[in-house]
C-alpha cells in the first residue's frame, strides 16, 4: 500500500472519529444546558415537537426519564461527554499524524463496540444500526491490516538486522 494511500485511509478514519467526538460533545453541552430546568416541561416540549401519541411507549419514556433525572446524573452525562469526546479527538489527532498508537487504539476500541452493536441488531433491527456496524468492522479490518503488515516488517527488519 503506498503512502498516500495510507495517509487518505488514516485521515478518513481520523475525520470519521473526529464526528463522534463532536457528536457526543454537543450532547454533553445538551445535557449542560438542561441544568436547573424543568425537565417535566422540557419532556412535553419533545413530545409536542415531535407529534407524539401522549399516552404511547416513546411519550411514556420521556416522561419517565424527566422525572429521573436530577442536575447531577446531568453533570455526570455531560463529564463522560467530555472524557469521551477528548479520546475520540486524542485518537484522531494520532490517526491525522499516522501514529500506530492511534492505529492500535482505533483497532481496539473498535473491537471493544462490536459486542454492542452486534446485540443491538439482533434484537432491534434497523438499516442505521447495520450502516454502523459496517463502518466499523470496515474500521477495524482497515486497522488490523495495518497493524499486522507493519509488525510484519518489523519481525523482517529485525530478522535482517540480526543476519
Amino acid at each position: 500500500m503506498s503512502s498516500s494511500k495510507h495517509a487518505v485511509g488514516l485521515r478518513t478514519v481520523a475525520f470519521f472519529e473526529a464526528l463522534k467526538g463532536v457528536l457526543v460533545l454537543l450532547l454533553g453541552f445538551g445535557a449542560l444546558s438542561l441544568i436547573h430546568r424543568d425537565l417535566d416541561e422540557v419532556a412535553n416540549h419533545w413530545i409536542d415537537f415531535l407529534h407524539l401519541n401522549r399516552d404511547g411507549r416513546l411519550s411514556g419514556f420521556f416522561c419517565k426519564l424527566a422525572d429521573k433525572t436530577t442536575d447531577r446524573s446531568l453533570w455526570m452525562l455531560a463529564i463522560a461527554a467530555g472524557v469521551y469526546a477528548s479520546l475520540r479527538f486524542a485518537e484522531s489527532y494520532g490517526l491525522w499524524k499516522e501514529r500506530a498508537w492511534a492505529e492500535w487504539f482505533a483497532l481496539i476500541s473498535g473491537c471493544v463496540y462490536l459486542p454492542w452493536e452486534i446485540y443491538g441488531i439482533t434484537h432491534h433491527p434497523h438499516w442505521w444500526k447495520w450502516a454502523l456496524i459496517g463502518v466499523n468492522v470496515l474500521i477495524v479490518v482497515y486497522m488490523a491490516k495495518l497493524r499486522f503488515r507493519d509488525a510484519k516488517r518489523e519481525r523482517a527488519t529485525t530478522f535482517e538486522q540480526t543476519t
